[in-house]
């Protein structure tokens, strides 16, 4: 799937007094956009704060762009990722654009002015304001802005769309297709925006209970995860649970089952064999794919 990893993790636990997350294996590719989807409280923030170094794993090893992330972030590191996180800052808002900007100017060399003056321009936001006074959307377009005019080869985007209107949300698609058009830049970022993710991610990471249920190519997933309506003679729960890849049976009627599969070629061809007639088949959202995901997870859970 890959030849060189942006960020790796490996053993990731953090413990908390109501929440474990991990252990959490992953390999996020260098040059592509990786979305992490999954219920709110699943540790996906947490796994953003542990990367920078603003929260610290109980167990495992994370490294950043070919380096150990040890006792925090290095700061020449730093400067090659830029991070939107999830909720703006409450200590920030007696502060005005300008003046974040200055800050921020001060500590990436690869700063870029007329770089952030353009994303300003595109995404009609007016730094001159108060923090404190802009609206949600407003803010959320201005630290946009802010985590890459620096120009990072690694960015880091927890929620980017939110609070945003669908004009911002398109200008914001644009931009970040621009900015991997190098070729050489890494995205990780979540989202349980269904949309957002078909039309940036390359690869999609699902969690849920601080754990990683499955990682997937996205033309992979959406191809191989169908609903089949399937008919047949002698058709039952019991036979039906041999078709491979099988997620869920339901009766549907007579001698119909609606069968989830994450095998879809692959059952097809089980259905010709056993001489079954698929009726109508249904592609799967990305939703539909986590419910079936949980469920699996939970059966599996019990089973053990």
């Amino acid at each position: 799937m890959m030849n060189e990893s942006a960020i790796r993790l490996d053993g990731i636990v953090q413990n908390r007094l109501n929440f474990k997350l991990g252990p959490l294996h992953m390999d996020i590719p260098l040059g592509y956009i990786t979305a992490i989807v999954g219920p709110n409280g699943c540790g996906k923030s947490s796994t953003f704060r542990m990367m920078l170094g603003l929260d610290k794993q109980d167990e495992g090893t994370i490294q950043l762009l070919g380096q150990q992330v040890a006792q925090g972030l290095d700061t020449e590191l730093k400067k090659r990722i830029g991070y939107l996180q999830d909720q703006s800052s409450p200590h920030e808002d007696s502060m005005k654009g300008t003046e974040k900007a200055a800050f921020h100017r001060f500590w990436y060399d690869r700063w870029d002015v007329n770089r952030y003056r353009e994303l300003l321009h595109n995404l009609e936001v007016d730094d001159n304001q108060v923090l404190g006074k802009m609206s949600k959307g407003m803010r959320r377009k201005f630290e946009f802005a802010l985590s890459l005019a620096h120009n990072p080869e690694l960015l880091l985007l927890d929620e980017p769309s939110s609070g945003l209107d669908p004009l911002a949300w398109k200008t914001m698609i644009e931009i970040l297709h621009r900015y991997m058009d190098r070729g050489d830049r890494t995205i990780l970022m979540t989202s349980h925006i269904i949309e957002e993710v078909k039309r940036l991610a390359d690869f999609i990471i699902f969690m849920a209970h601080g754990r990683v249920l499955g990682v997937y190519e996205k033309d992979e997933l959406f191809s191989s995860w169908f609903t089949l309506f399937v008919s047949g003679a002698g058709l039952n729960p019991k036979i039906a649970a041999a078709m491979p890849g099988q997620c869920g049976i339901e009766h549907a009627g007579g001698t119909t089952y609606r069968i989830t599969t994450n095998k879809t070629s692959e059952s097809e061809d089980w259905c010709t064999a056993q001489g079954y007639q698929i009726v109508s088949r249904q592609a799967l959202e990305l939703d539909e794919i986590m419910s079936a995901l949980l469920m699996q997870d939970r059966l599996s859970t019990r089973a053990n």
